[in-house]
Parts: structure tokens; C-alpha cells; sequence
């Protein structure tokens, strides 16, 4: 009988594929690059990112998703 060792593949894991960004992932990428998170995310992926971070990126565009709906009434 193998061992569990003996069954994962040498090597390490693939490198993903780079797909196109789409705006939603540029709006998140300018998002971190203004919190100073965005060298990182080029350099780790998203996945790097500590849960902290992680949370300030998110916690930072919910805000300025709420804000846009106060900016359009403002105008009328």
C-alpha cells in the first residue's frame, strides 16, 4: 500500500492561468492600490492577503458603493 505522501504529484501546484481583469476586479485593485495593498496583490494574489486586509478592501468598497446612491441625489 502507498503511502499518502507517495500519491500527491512532485512539483508543487500548477501556476494559475492569468485571466483579463474585469471591471469589478480593477475597481478592487484600485481599491488596494489607495490602501497600499495593491504591490502585494500583484506581487501574493488576493490570496496572500491576511483576513485583516482582506476585510479593509471589502469594508473600504462597501462604503464607497453606499456613498454613490448619496451623490446622485445630491446632484438632482
Amino acid at each position: 500500500m502507498r503511502s499518502a505522501e507517495a500519491k500527491r504529484p512532485t512539483g508543487g501546484a500548477k501556476p494559475k492561468k492569468e485571466k483579463p481583469l474585469t471591471p469589478e476586479d480593477m475597481y478592487k485593485l484600485s481599491v488596494a492600490e489607495e490602501l497600499g495593498l495593491g504591490e502585494k496583490v500583484r506581487r501574493v494574489g488576493w490570496g496572500g492577503l491576511t483576513a485583516a486586509e482582506t476585510g479593509r478592501v471589502g469594508g473600504y468598497m462597501t462604503r464607497k458603493a453606499r456613498e454613490k446612491p448619496d451623490e446622485k441625489s445630491q446632484q438632482k
